[in-house]
């Protein structure tokens, strides 16, 4: 196990000086915080003796109702004994792996991926295995290359993990022509798609694309999560599973923590039950994408030539590429001397990739907060930039024909 490189900075990212952004934390603030107060008041007074005591690891019967509902405006359908309600959705992965992966077990996730996710799967010693995006999202032809190169060597892929809308970290929705091919891929080769969805109802243009889980034939685990909706400190996630794969996820649910929180579950379901839940929604996609929009414009205004950025439709994210030889790893010190912070994108590879590349997120800080942030960061890169031309590239530019070596993996 290994720490989390975004976990690594908020003991600096968190300094008041420092403009972050770097942690995908919602903000809660914008929350009706005085009315969630009386809730949980409620919940002590009227159902204490319930909300106090154990409860199921599959999850309270009628939260998992009310989650059948939410999922309902991505357009999946789903029955409440399919589904287990898990600590976050981070949970819900940590036990898909333990149930699926044994040492050495090969895992598919895009190249960049969520960090906590290679985490999890390298705790559990997977060979994780990376497939290349573009701008629509996963590559076919090299999810397919990654399909057939696993059997080859005898070790068929346990399952891909993919986030397709608003991918943590690089922002990208994967198309509508990439999911029918994936799906096509993934079931020719007889694969379980792990389909990690925390950000699907934060859009703030563009239309939204079918769950992969509404296109599979019962190959697909769906994951889902009310820590960007609602609340992170709640704790309160999901896996949709085929019947025999949710009795397994219950079982290692049991062995891993007992039971659920049922006293947050109570205070979640009165929440879904007494509060305009979708308006709240509405109203944080629209004070997110005032974020982002400052977010883009401010790159768009002030980066340096030689850079890129991904233009997320929603979520929290941007995914940047630096000029030609500059690392933003080496460059995180005077980042930080700028009193600005990002997460550097070696940490969303399992084998170094990724050190032209930085996550910038936009949920947190206020646009003005936003603005100065870029300002900052533009004021580093073009520091490296004069250190390049100065000294020579951070990252060596390899010759023609070469390539960088891959490390070994466990």
């Amino acid at each position: 196990m290994v720490a989390s490189e975004v976990r690594a900075l908020f003991a600096v990212a968190s300094r008041p000086e420092i403009v972050s952004l770097a942690g995908g934390m919602p903000n809660v603030a914008a929350l009706p915080l005085e009315q969630l107060g009386d809730l949980v008041k409620d919940v002590v007074s009227e159902e204490g003796a319930t909300a106090l005591q154990y409860g199921s690891a599959q999850g309270d019967p009628v939260l998992r109702e009310q989650i059948c509902e939410y999922m309902t405006l991505e357009g999946v359908r789903a029955s409440p004994d399919d589904l287990i309600v898990t600590v976050g959705s981070q949970q819900a992965l940590d036990l898909v792996t333990r149930v699926f992966v044994d040492p050495g077990d090969v895992v598919l996730t895009e190249a960049p991926t969520y960090v906590t996710a290679i985490n999890t799967f390298a705790a559990f010693q997977a060979d994780i295995r990376h497939v290349g995006m573009d701008d629509e999202g996963v590559v076919p032809e090299e999810l397919e290359e990654a399909l057939v190169r696993a059997e080859l060597d005898g070790r068929p892929v346990k399952f891909f993990y993919t986030i397709p809308n608003f991918q943590n970290p690089a922002g990208i929705t994967m198309s509508a022509e990439r999911r029918a091919r994936v799906m096509e891929a993934c079931e020719r080769h007889d694969v379980l798609v792990v389909e990690d969805n925390p950000y699907g109802l934060l859009r703030y243009d563009g239309e939204p694309e079918p769950t992969l889980y509404s296109q599979g034939s019962g190959n697909v685990i769906y994951l889902g999560s009310l820590s960007k909706t609602l609340s992170p400190g709640l704790r309160i996630g999901w896996a949709l599973a085929p019947a025999a794969v949710r009795a397994k996820l219950v079982l290692a649910a049991e062995s891993a923590m007992l039971s659920h929180s049922t006293f947050n579950q109570l205070v979640v379901r009165r929440y879904l039950n007494t509060f305009p839940w979708k308006e709240q929604i509405k109203a944080f996609n629209s004070m997110y994408g005032e974020r982002r929009d400052a977010m883009l414009g401010s790159l768009d205004a002030m980066m340096p030539a030689g850079c890129t950025w991904t233009r997320p439709e929603g979520g929290f994210f941007v995914w940047a590429t630096l000029p030609e030889g500059i690392d933003a790893k080496a460059m995180l010190p005077r980042a930080l001397n700028e009193r600005v912070a990002y997460v550097p994108g070696t940490g969303f590879y399992a084998d170094e990739r990724g050190r032209d590349s930085m996550r910038l997120s936009f949920c947190y800080p206020t646009p003005e907060q936003i603005r100065e942030g870029v300002r900052r960061l533009v004021a580093a890169i073009e520091g490296e930039i004069d250190l390049r031309d100065t000294f020579g590239p951070a990252i060596p530019t390899p010759t023609e024909g070469s390539q960088a070596p891959t490390p070994d993996l466990p």
